[in-house]
């Protein structure tokens, strides 16, 4: 039998593979500058409407095969700060996070979110926490501009331990005291339902209209806008409700009662 060469032989076509879904949203370990970032995906849904979501169990899982991988690439004891974006974290889900890490020799201490109940739940729990506006946790925006309207206020009921820092784009009320080595910094004013004794800093984006008022005033230091104080090195005979404020001299100290908040315009 005499076979035409120049006939090509039919070819078999094999069905290319569907593509494989990309999960665009995980929990990652990045290293920077000593610490390492555990970021979590958002609870944003994607432009078209789909959710993006992970649940809470998805998440666990996903951190915990994160943290047993093999290749570790962190020293003992190496800070954490734990990017919550806009992931509704409570008391509990943040000790799971605080246990999973402490088993890989890991300590979380801040927390970065732009959820109220995810900062409160921070803050009680004694971690550092940065609480961002969502324009500035999703589109990394460079601080606010004059004028921008601040966050809404930020109230917490706790004592701030030595170390813990909490950070908001607003207003900061604090029922509890603010103990030595401790600090907050708002974009607003500071109200400190008890005792004044770590570091604050009001009108941290340049308003030195701010205030900080507490009900026992025995800072480390004080700061509205670009102006720093300190408290007197003896402390008064009486304690009474005081409030800092910024006047052409600098930074005032007055009894809250019948205050006025100064027009530095």
């Amino acid at each position: 039998m005499t076979v035409d060469s120049s006939v090509p032989s039919p070819v078999e076509t094999i069905p290319e593979s569907p593509p494989q879904p990309v999960l665009p949203l995980q929990v990652h370990l990045k290293g920077e500058e000593g610490r390492l970032l555990l970021l979590l995906p958002p609870e944003t849904p994607n432009l078209d409407g789909s959710p993006t979501t992970l649940t809470w169990p998805d998440l666990w899982l996903q951190l915990k095969q994160r943290l047993n991988a093999s290749e570790r690439f962190w020293q003992t004891n190496t800070p954490v700060h734990l990017m919550a974006q806009d992931r509704l974290l409570d008391g509990r889900q943040l000790q799971e996070i605080a246990d999973a890490l402490s088993e890989s020799q890991l300590k979380l201490e801040r927390v970065y979110t732009s959820r109220r109940q995810t900062a409160v739940a921070a803050a009680a729990a004694g971690y550092s926490v940065d609480q961002l506006s969502a324009a500035i946790a999703f589109l990394n925006k460079p601080n606010s501009q004059p004028g921008q309207a601040l966050a809404e206020p930020l109230y917490l009921q706790t004592t701030l331990r030595s170390g813990v820092e909490v950070r908001h784009p607003g207003t900061v009320v604090l029922l509890g005291d603010v103990n030595p080595g401790s600090s907050v910094v708002a974009d607003g004013d500071i109200i400190i339902w008890g005792r004044l004794r770590g570091l604050v800093h009001a009108g941290a984006k340049g308003n030195a209209q701010c205030l900080i008022m507490a009900l026992q005033m025995e800072p480390t230091q004080l700061r509205i806008a670009d102006n720093v104080a300190r408290a007197p090195e003896k402390p008064p005979a009486e304690f009474y409700p005081e409030v800092a404020y910024v006047t052409p001299q600098g930074i005032r100290i007055a009894r809250a009662t019948g205050f006025v908040r100064p027009n530095l315009s």
